[in-house]
């Protein structure tokens, strides 16, 4: 499984769209929203900051389930089927490159916070931030692997897209709750994303994340790996 896996991480930083899309363009949106007529809020650069990280992780994960809809088209994922590895050493497998390609975009948000923006954090914020959003990844992974395992490459590359875009915005990842309406507010707080970026701005301010955030993110977790696992059964019988 650890050759499947470096041979995954490999096709996936090699991806142009994927170094464009997943790591300079959360950058890109991070600089241009938080210096926008030379604003000076550090607090919003360090709220941004890990927003705009867990926005590009979140691309990230869910591109894996781009990378899996090519392999049904290709046949790659038949000949899985007929090598030792079984059903769940493969979607580990699968799972684990979308853990690790996620790294590159949470590493490259925070570096241009800390040495474009002048973030300033101690030394196990960084750390811990980066770990957080790292595994905090895992539930959009899975949901990136069902779209890929029940949807068509075109179909999987636009629903990504549009959970991605959706969940994001609504979760707040790139403007702050404060600027929504009561009701959209109120709906944001149960999103996964909303959740998952909680988890850096807690440690951001000083204190671990909330015992509700984290459960709420456990919640999504579970229902993605769900999803993962049926879709995979059910390209079982197709595929």
């Amino acid at each position: 499984m650890l050759d499947y896996l470096r041979l995954e991480v490999r096709r996936t930083l090699r991806d142009t769209g994927f170094v464009i899309g997943g790591i300079a363009m959360p950058v890109m949106m991070y600089l241009l929203f938080t210096n926008l007529g030379g604003g000076d809020d550090g607090e919003w650069k360090t709220a941004s900051m890990v927003g705009m990280a867990a926005y590009g992780a979140v691309g990230s994960a869910l591109n894996t389930g781009g990378g899996v809809a090519e392999d049904k088209v290709i046949g790659w994922l038949r000949q899985l089927r007929v090598t030792p590895m079984t059903p769940r050493e493969v979607v580990v497998g699968r799972t684990l490159t979308g853990s690790v390609t996620v790294l590159p975009a949470i590493t490259a948000v925070l570096a241009a916070g800390g040495l474009v923006n002048g973030v300033r954090l101690h030394l196990w914020q960084w750390a811990a931030i980066a770990v957080l959003l790292w595994l905090g990844s895992v539930p959009f992974t899975l949901l990136g692997l069902g779209n890929g395992y029940r949807l068509t490459a075109q179909t999987t590359g636009v629903a990504n897209m549009v959970c991605n875009l959706g969940l994001s915005v609504v979760g707040g990842l790139w403007f702050p709750l404060e600027l929504f309406p009561g009701w959209l507010r109120s709906l944001a707080v149960y999103t996964p994303t909303n959740r998952f970026a909680q988890l850096g701005v807690s440690v951001a301010d000083g204190h671990a994340p909330a015992a509700g955030g984290v459960a709420v993110l456990t919640a999504w977790l579970l229902a993605f790996g769900s999803y993962a696992v049926f879709a995979y059964r059910r390209s079982a019988r197709t595929v």
